[in-house]
């Protein structure tokens, strides 16, 4: 799996998010989006790697995590999180959102009112998650 893999997994996780929320299958939505952001990080990661280089084994092995806090750590996006977050508050609304979610997610129930906040904050087209992440992948 390669970057632009990673990019147009990103998209679809987040279009299969809205679909299940739409439907009413709140658990999937949740579950979806979290995993959209996971994408997107990661494919800030694989930028970083040059094509004809050795990836870094720590590095590498580090960033097999699902943890979004971690990823944006990985991705040295912490910092832009940060001042984003203090400039934009609904940014840091949804950041404060979305940091709570989990792979374990995926077996918990999640009611609508959690589907659609984190389904929201990822997928905003102004102050998502997502398209902060565009914006550096």
């Amino acid at each position: 799996m390669d970057r632009k893999d990673l990019q147009a997994l990103s998209r679809i996780r987040m279009n299969e998010a809205r679909g299940l929320l739409s439907l009413g299958l709140y658990d999937g939505a949740y579950y979806l989006a979290g995993y959209a952001v996971e994408c997107a990080l990661k494919a800030c990661i694989a930028k970083e790697t040059k094509r004809h280089e050795f990836p870094d084994k720590r590095r590498a092995d580090s960033s097999r995590t699902h943890s979004l806090s971690d990823l944006v750590r990985f991705a040295n996006l912490d910092t832009s999180r940060q001042e984003l977050a203090s400039s934009d508050l609904e940014f840091k609304e949804n950041w404060d959102t979305v940091k709570l979610w989990s792979e374990q997610s995926r077996y918990r129930r999640h009611n609508s009112q959690a589907a659609q906040d984190v389904v929201e904050a990822v997928c905003n087209r102004r102050h998502g998650i997502v398209a902060w992440i565009k914006l550096h992948w």
